[in-house]
């Protein structure tokens, strides 16, 4: 752990499961149900700086979630991104998007442009839950 990184502080009840190599939290953004967080253990940078076996490890878990996500969740479209500009603790975003969603098309970092129904969105936080559950019961 590193001080004053905040992926290396524990997460709480948003931990959706925890390996020896990853863990994966629910992120919990009343605009986008569906996003979650993949963070690598290790304190490192970049993908790069992992070893082959453990690239293949981190990508076959994002490969997973994203299967998952895909049939829990059915969005348009699941994004995943890896920045840690801000953060520099290697992690990635998988954000499932709707065209509904409050900043499609844009990325869901861009200014907010509409609102989207509430009832589509409790309806989409209880399949999050249920998705979160299949993650766990994937890794765990």
């Amino acid at each position: 752990m590193v001080k004053d990184c905040p992926l290396c502080a524990p997460q709480g009840e948003l931990e959706v499961v925890r390996t020896d190599k990853f863990r994966v939290i629910r992120v919990d953004d009343p605009d986008f149900p569906g996003y979650f967080r993949l963070i690598w253990n290790e304190h490192v940078k970049e993908n790069s700086d992992l070893s082959e076996e453990d690239r293949l490890i981190l990508w076959r878990a994002l490969c997973e979630i994203e299967r998952i996500m895909n049939e829990e969740l059915s969005p348009d479209k699941i994004n995943l991104a890896e920045f840690g500009t801000m953060v520099p603790h290697l992690h990635w975003h998988l954000i499932a998007r709707y065209r509904d969603d409050a900043f499609y098309p844009d990325s869901y970092w861009s200014p907010k442009v509409r609102s989207t129904d509430e009832e589509k969105l409790v309806e989409r936080r209880e399949k999050t839950l249920r998705c979160a559950e299949r993650i766990n019961r994937c890794f765990a």
